[in-house]
């Protein structure tokens, strides 16, 4: 489905974090290695064994600190070349039966919950705008929401920007330059 709805949600206290965490948390932001065995590759790097990686990784995801290790696709060398952002509104009590919906395209790349009156968020990738259109307006008729309660924001011009946050105290990262 997609995580609750909430901007800067903190870590639960249960969930302790260390410094091996810190430093699989900074590893996953990089590329993953495309070989048989990443996990034993990311491990050799932080110095742990290849098991203690994995268990450490289930933990962080069990504990929600990690929502999602997944591919990220530049959608325009496949040949899709329209995107769309789509705000939706949608009573609460049928949030769940229109997020099945939604995630029943394979045009959908995210789907989010926002705590705002248009309270479901997506994008679509399509081949053209009209086909984005489509999907949108197929989307609003099965889970019965007038078009009127839809924002469209098609893909004028896109920018790609790589975040990367940095989980090692600034202090630890100076003294591992010296």
């Amino acid at each position: 489905m997609f995580p609750p709805a909430g901007r800067g949600d903190t870590i639960n206290p249960d969930n302790e974090v260390d410094r091996i965490d810190l430093l699989i948390l900074d590893a996953l932001q990089d590329d993953l290695p495309l070989v048989p065995k990443p996990w034993k590759l990311i491990a050799d790097g932080i110095g742990i064994s290849e098991l203690e990686c994995i268990k450490r990784i289930s933990r962080l995801i069990e504990g929600d600190i990690i929502r999602n290790i997944s591919p990220i696709f530049e959608s325009r060398r496949f040949g899709l070349r329209a995107g769309t952002l789509i705000a939706l509104s949608v009573p609460e009590d049928q949030v769940y039966q229109v997020v099945e919906i939604i995630n029943s395209y394979p045009e959908i790349s995210h789907n989010y919950r926002r705590d705002h009156h248009y309270n479901i968020w997506f994008t679509i990738s399509g081949r053209k705008e009209e086909e984005n259109d489509s999907i949108s307006c197929e989307i609003c008729r099965r889970a019965g929401i007038s078009e009127e309660n839809m924002i469209a924001l098609p893909t004028i011009r896109s920018y790609k920007i790589d975040v990367r946050f940095s989980c090692i105290p600034e202090e630890e990262e100076h003294e591992a330059d010296r």
